[in-house]
Order: structure tokens, then C-alpha cells, then sequence
């Protein structure tokens, strides 16, 4: 047996211990990072696993494990698909998370399989499934996600104005007070954005009929690349590390627009696919209200100059709809 192979992963993943083996493989700021190599029926298999102490990884295993699968349901060979989570059995206190191995260094011919905006707007069309014992299409998740190592509340809401005030830009902004201390001009901004533009800018009266969507949450241009998913053919563009909410669609440009790395090309074939809801002229500024997100939780993550780039779309979007 290869000593450096957990047990439960070996189980999990119905392998046999004499023909498997792990080898560091990549990295991550918030865990350790693996191949996994074994054979089924003679076939050889390989798996991408992740590796992390404490009560935090488990959190965010679970979380991401659920996304990736939330992803790979809607749009499959958008991303890697979850196989397995959970505690470690020669390690107490550590977990793991296992997925299909994605090779990123794989290389095609240019053009080859959809592009990244055919995909995501794929996403992005496809109604979230009805949550487990609700009736309807609901706001949130069926678990928690970290977006960076912030723990995201994804409870239930039937309005997504309510989501998005709530819990996120409320909840994120008690995720910054608590790393960086009372701000009270911040504090003072976050809830007069929580409980005036929201509403004003994508409450009902406004949007009407937002239907839930499969996001990504955390879709910067180090999430995404090309590469070839172990088992599923060619080379794709894929994402992958998401942190999945069933929300708004437009919430996902966001962070996209925050860091940049998309080109015009991108953006016009995605607007073709999903051209702007109405009200257009207010499009900019919904998706800066939801940039405001990731500047606040970046705030939370890593202090103060952040700060200034929250504050200032905080007062634009006050000045005009607050």
C-alpha cells in the first residue's frame, strides 16, 4: 500500500491501495494539492485531490464539492466533477476533497469545443433545480461556499434583492468589522446600499422575474483556463475553485469585471447570448453594485486597500439611487 494515500480517500474512491498513488501536484493558498494515480478493470484513472486542517477545510470541501457538481449538472465538461469529501482516517482533524483530474496543460488547436462565453451563458440560461423539499425556485444554496476563505451564508430566500442584502454585502461586511475593526462610514454605507439601492436597482419593482441560475461565484481569470477533464475527450474551456449561489446571472460579472482578464471578444459573444435585462441603461451600475461584493470581502480577507475602491462604488451608487 502507498503509506502516503489515506485510507478514506482509498475507500471513497473505490481504488485499491497496491495499484494507487499520490504525488504533489500544483497549489493552493488555503490547502495541498495532489494527483491521485490508480487503475480500474485495467484502466488507468486519475484524480485531483485537495487536502486541509481543521474545521475550515471541511466547510470548504463540502462547499466546493457541491459546486462543481452544481456546475458539471448544468453545463457538463464546464469543470471537473466532485467525486468525494470528507475526514481523513490516518490524520485527525484534516479533510479531503476528490474530483476528476484536470489537465491544464493540455494543448489544442485554437477554436476547438465552445467558447468560454458559449459556456457560461449556458449556465447562465439554465434554471437551478428546485431545492430539496421546497416547491419553487429559491435563492441560495444547500451549502455553505467560501468565496477566498470567507464562509458564505447561502440560506434560502424566495427574493433575491433580500439574498443579496442579506447575505452578502450585510453578512460580508460583519466578516470585515470582525478582521479589521468598527468603521463607521463603511458601516454606514454598506446598510444605506443594503436597504435603499438594492431594492431600487434589482428589488421586484425593477427586475421583475429574475430566475435563479447556477453561478460560479468566484469567476476571476486565474478560475478559468483550457484543458482536458481525466475521461471526458478533448481540450475545453473550463472553470474550476467555484463557490456556487443559484442567483441572479448578472452577479457573476461582477468579479469578472473587478479583475479583468476577459477580452471585448468575450463580452460582445456573451451579450449576444444574453443581451442586457432591462432596465439596459442601469446594467453598469448593477453590476458594479455586485463588484461591490468581492471589494468587501477582499476588504474582510486582506485589509484596507480595499476599502477605498467599496467606498468609492458605494457612493456613486448612493448618489444616484439611495
Amino acid at each position: 500500500m502507498a503509506p502516503n494515500v489515506d485510507p478514506a480517500i482509498l475507500e471513497a474512491l473505490g481504488l485499491d491501495p497496491a495499484n494507487t498513488k499520490l504525488s504533489s501536484h500544483g497549489g493552493s493558498g488555503f490547502s495541498s494539492t495532489f494527483k491521485l494515480s490508480s487503475t480500474v478493470n485495467g484502466k488507468p484513472v486519475n484524480y485531483f485531490v485537495k487536502t486541509g486542517l481543521g474545521k475550515d477545510s471541511e466547510v470548504m470541501f463540502r462547499g466546493e464539492h457541491a459546486s462543481l457538481n452544481a456546475i458539471a449538472d448544468a453545463v457538463p465538461s464546464f469543470c471537473p466533477r466532485s467525486h468525494a469529501h470528507g475526514a481523513m482516517e490516518s490524520s485527525p482533524g484534516k479533510f479531503f476533497l476528490a474530483t476528476d483530474f484536470l489537465d491544464l496543460r493540455a494543448s489544442s488547436p485554437a477554436g476547438s469545443g465552445l467558447s468560454l462565453a458559449a459556456k457560461l451563458a449556458q449556465l447562465h440560461t439554465t434554471p437551478a433545480p428546485i431545492p430539496e423539499g421546497l416547491d419553487r425556485p429559491m435563492f441560495g444554496f444547500p451549502a455553505t461556499t467560501c468565496c477566498g476563505a470567507t464562509p458564505q451564508d447561502n440560506s434560502w430566500k424566495a427574493s433575491w434583492a433580500d439574498f443579496y442584502a442579506d447575505n452578502r454585502l450585510r453578512a460580508v461586511l460583519r466578516a470585515g468589522v470582525e478582521a479589521n475593526g468598527s468603521n463607521a462610514e463603511l458601516e454606514r454605507s454598506v446598510e444605506r446600499v443594503a436597504s435603499a439601492v438594492v431594492p431600487r436597482l434589482v428589488g421586484e419593482g425593477t427586475m421583475k422575474n429574475i430566475t435563479p441560475v447556477v453561478i460560479h461565484g468566484d469567476l476571476w481569470s486565474g478560475n478559468h483556463g483550457r484543458g482536458r477533464i481525466a475521461g471526458q475527450g478533448g481540450v475545453e474551456e473550463v472553470v474550476f475553485d467555484p463557490s456556487a449561489v443559484y442567483g441572479h446571472s448578472e452577479y457573476e460579472l461582477g468579479i469578472m469585471r473587478m479583475f479583468g482578464g476577459f477580452g471585448s471578444a468575450f463580452w460582445t459573444e456573451y451579450g449576444r447570448l444574453v443581451p442586457k435585462a432591462e432596465p439596459v441603461e442601469e446594467w453598469d451600475d448593477r453590476v458594479a453594485l455586485y463588484e461591490l461584493y468581492h471589494h468587501l470581502n477582499h476588504y474582510a480577507l486582506f485589509g484596507g486597500g480595499y476599502r477605498g475602491g467599496a467606498m468609492s462604488i458605494m457612493k456613486n451608487l448612493i448618489a444616484k439611487y439611495g
